[in-house]
């Protein structure tokens, strides 16, 4: 058994859920080889992501010349396979539901990158295609299946699936199955495609748990509030922000960190200024758990972004639990299957930056019920969110598909 893992950029600094497959299920026993639509993100700071990047077979990354060179190169070969995936690759680029304008011309072409993509496996023996990312990752990915006639899965998770969405009604019917992150997920491509429960497999994005996390009531030197992920409007920053200043007019001692970057770092800088907020910009995930050891509280206030744009189940939220931060998340029918208001973790309404300095002025003023909801929070991750039980998962459904 040998699975190819696909996926728009692999490894990627803020798609640490996905390399952490890979390493996973190899360290599992299972052959896994990797595959990325763009070049992979180099210097991670970690020698296994450099070394996985070095392997990474490329699709778009050699240049158009190269792509039509190698899909040629497979139709020769496999005239009958290749001949297949243009014919249903245009029926699709016709009849999808959800794809329009420019978008169907790019169908065919993400069909001929397919073509290359198998004739770049060389020899391989692939018995099975995973994809991450349920867009144009899964739309090559699907064709590359058909082309190397093998089954093929996909995990879906947030943009992916509301603001680049494309022919996903097509790929939750021909996928072999379809990793949900969340029951919630799982709920709604049901309302898409019905399928049977077995083949919508509930997998979460899974984190390590530190061996041991110490953590005792601080001294009262104000509320240490932390928030990690991409600067873009569905992460709620700005509310984190404007709560700031909420919890400053309250005479609320606190310093707030902000890591990651993003296109609204600019304007976040600037809605900031004045207050003791500190952005150090993006990070590796190796200098996460630093950041998480002096913190007294992460905060991500997530929302739906006018382009629909949301957050499966973010995490760097797990990963805070798994460390024994207390959370603070924007209430989204996903999260809520990580975070349990008031049991261990907080969540707000989202866009309601009130709401926000509140939950953020309690937790400053008792650290005790603080690091209860934190504890709370580790237990979660351990139950249902660890690597080790949604690796264990992802074996089962791969050796029972083959």
């Amino acid at each position: 058994m040998s699975i190819l893992y696909l996926s728009s950029v692999l490894p990627k600094r803020s798609e640490t859920f996905v390399y952490r497959e890979v390493l996973g299920l190899r360290a599992a026993g299972l052959s896994v080889a990797v595959a990325s639509l763009y070049p992979p993100e180099r210097n991670l700071g970690d020698p296994a992501l450099e070394a996985l990047a070095g392997e990474v077979v490329p699709v778009y990354g050699a240049g158009a010349v190269a792509l039509g060179r190698d899909a040629l190169a497979f139709a020769g070969r496999h005239p009958g396979r290749a001949w297949g995936v243009l014919w249903r690759a245009g029926r699709d680029a016709l009849g999808a539901s959800d794809v329009r304008g420019r978008g169907r011309l790019k169908i065919p072409l993400q069909a001929v990158a397919a073509l290359a993509l198998a004739r770049r496996l060389g020899g391989r023996d692939i018995t099975h295609l995973h994809v991450h990312m349920a867009h144009a990752a899964a739309t090559v990915g699907m064709y590359a299946a058909r082309a190397l006639g093998v089954p093929f899965s996909f995990t879906g998770h947030a943009a992916d699936l509301f603001r680049d969405r494309s022919l996903l009604r097509e790929k939750l019917a021909r996928a072999a199955f379809v990793v949900c992150i969340s029951h919630w997920h799982r709920d709604w491509y049901g309302t898409l495609v019905p399928r049977p429960a077995a083949e919508y497999p509930v997998v979460r994005c899974g984190v390590d748990l530190p061996a041991s996390v110490d953590r005792s009531e601080p001294e009262d030197a104000g509320l240490r509030v932390l928030g990690v992920g991409r600067l873009v409007p569905k992460k709620g920053f700005d509310l984190l922000v404007e709560a700031g200043r909420l919890l400053a007019a309250e005479g609320c001692r606190f310093a707030m960190t902000i890591a990651g970057d993003g296109p609204e770092r600019e304007a976040l800088e600037r809605l900031a200024d004045g207050l003791p907020v500190r952005f150090c910009g993006a990070v590796n995930h190796a200098e996460v758990p630093a950041l998480l050891a002096e913190a007294d509280v992460v905060v991500l206030p997530c929302r739906i972004g006018r382009d629909q744009d949301r957050d499966g189940i973010p995490v760097v939220l797990m990963e805070a639990m798994a460390h024994r931060v207390c959370v603070v998340s924007g209430d989204l029918p996903a999260i809520r299957e990580l975070v349990q208001d008031g049991t261990n973790g907080l969540l707000i309404p989202p866009g309601d930056t009130n709401a926000l300095a509140q939950a953020l002025l309690r937790l400053a003023r008792e650290p005790g019920w603080r690091l209860r909801l934190a504890g709370k929070g580790r237990e979660r991750v351990e139950e249902e969110f660890s690597s080790t039980r949604n690796i264990a998962r992802l074996l089962a459904l791969f050796r029972t598909a083959l």
